[in-house]
């Protein structure tokens, strides 16, 4: 009688809506198609190729000052774009692309009478913002390189020189580091626009360009002089290190005062002191937020992750700042599928932790996917074990095919219109799934995955 009572009186899954998806993106095609018309209808009369040129730099200087914008770490920002780990990758799509547009505008445009400093600065910038941007996308190469030339990219990318390459730029904190400098290099670019545009004898274009730059240096100012200052931190201690399977650990915190306080399947930032120095890294919470430690889940896969069983030990300090994240299965609707790979079950334990029976959706199909036996089957097992609307589905994919879409589709039953999906595991099966699901009919508003990787 109890548990129909808390059924009765639980919330409605009613999903999501795509529009909180599209803010953010919108926002920033507007705000690039009104500097171009502002900058169209101010035009002076003169070289047209001189025009184009100098708004294809601006529009790139724009770019970058909206990358800088979103990872100022403020919250209203993340919102606009349902995450801050999809603030994050729209970061670097638009430096990316903002980068490519300052380097066409130096190819296609010069300056009869340059200033004796503005091309230095401008060529230090783009040199600046190429390699960060190059170092960005290397350890994604396989997700850009055309498939008929991975084999000869992987021929030569395990050859001894690229390997100690890759070894030193695939190195988080070095490339955290350098990170930081983008604002500078755009400063440079900024200081070359205002020194040598032909353009500004338009007060409108200059103030324009001048606002465009200024907000985007104002937010980094903020970020690296300020954010730090004012974000609220919790101090921990680690309570144990245990290993989960040979590359993946887990790791308890203890609270040293106020406790950290997050929604079930967010992730934190979280500071940890090892015997070589400091390291800061997002990870995956698989406690839940009434649990008085947190836990925390690792895959041994970087420079500091893959030697972090010798480097944590019980009684060294961590600091825990800033939850985040928007994995929630409140957002989905009455028939869920959540997809987990290896330990990214860790935000699915969240869950389980935190919710009382009777609380789920109307029907739950958990796919729990691993080379060889799962990690945490047996806890994941137990907690599901509480839940009739939680069907656990196990597959080993040494002895069983890959989870694919029509599988899942066939073992849920339900219409793709009906179902929302929540995955979490390695970046190509969570991204081939969500194609997969969206093609079959399941809306785009209801497939929900979170980039882990803020790189």
């Amino acid at each position: 009688m109890a548990l129909e009572t808390q059924l009765r009186h639980r919330r409605p899954y009613r999903g999501a809506h795509l529009v909180t998806r599209l803010v953010g993106p919108a926002t920033i095609a507007a705000v690039v198609v009104a500097f171009a018309l502002l900058w169209l209808l101010a035009r002076p009369r003169g070289d047209v190729g001189q025009f184009v040129g100098q708004l294809i730099g601006a529009e790139g200087v724009l770019l970058l000052s909206v990358g800088l914008v979103l990872i100022s770490t403020l919250r209203w920002v993340e919102q606009f774009f349902d995450g801050v780990d999809k603030a994050a990758v729209w970061h670097r799509r638009v430096a990316m692309t903002g980068t490519v547009l300052i380097g066409v505008h130096i190819a296609a445009t010069g300056n009869p009478n340059p200033t004796q400093l503005g091309p230095t600065l401008g060529t230090i910038g783009i040199v600046g913002l190429a390699t960060l941007t190059v170092w960005a996308i290397a350890p994604r190469w396989r997700s850009i390189t055309p498939r008929p030339l991975r084999r000869p990219v992987e021929r030569f990318t395990g050859t001894p020189p690229a390997r100690f390459v890759g070894r030193w730029i695939g190195r988080y904190g070095l490339w955290r580091g350098f990170h930081r400098l983008t604002g500078v290099f755009l400063a440079f670019g900024f200081v070359h626009g205002l020194m040598d545009a032909t353009l500004f004898g338009s007060q409108l274009l200059r103030w324009s360009y001048v606002t465009v730059g200024g907000v985007g240096l104002a937010f980094y100012v903020y970020r690296e002089l300020l954010a730090r200052r004012i974000a609220r931190t919790h101090d921990y201690e680690v309570s144990s290190v245990e290993p989960i399977d040979d590359a993946s650990y887990e790791i308890w915190l203890r609270p040293l005062g106020d406790r950290f306080a997050f929604r079930p399947g967010q992730f934190a930032l979280v500071n940890l002191e090892a015997r070589d120095r400091w390291h800061r890294h997002p990870f995956t919470i698989a406690s839940g937020p009434q649990e008085r430690e947190v836990r925390i889940t690792v895959r041994a896969l970087g420079d500091f992750t893959s030697s972090i069983g010798d480097l944590v030990a019980p009684g060294m300090p961590a600091v825990i700042s800033s939850p985040q994240g928007h994995f929630d299965f409140t957002r989905g609707t009455e028939h869920q599928v959540w997809v987990a790979g290896g330990i990214g079950v860790s935000p699915m334990l969240s869950w389980l932790r935190s919710v009382r029976p009777g609380e789920l959706p109307h029907r739950v199909d958990l796919f729990y996917t691993a080379r060889g036996p799962a990690p945490l089957a047996d806890e994941v097992a137990h907690l599901a074990g509480h839940h009739d609307e939680l069907h656990l589905h196990l597959v080993d994919t040494e002895t069983d095919p890959r989870l694919t879409v029509e599988q899942v589709l066939e073992t849920v039953g339900v219409e793709p219109g009906l179902l929302s999906a929540f995955l979490c595991g390695p970046e190509p099966m969570v991204s081939a799934l969500q194609r997969g699901l969206v093609r079959a009919g399941v809306g785009p508003a209801n497939v929900h995955r979170e980039f882990y990787n803020l790189r």
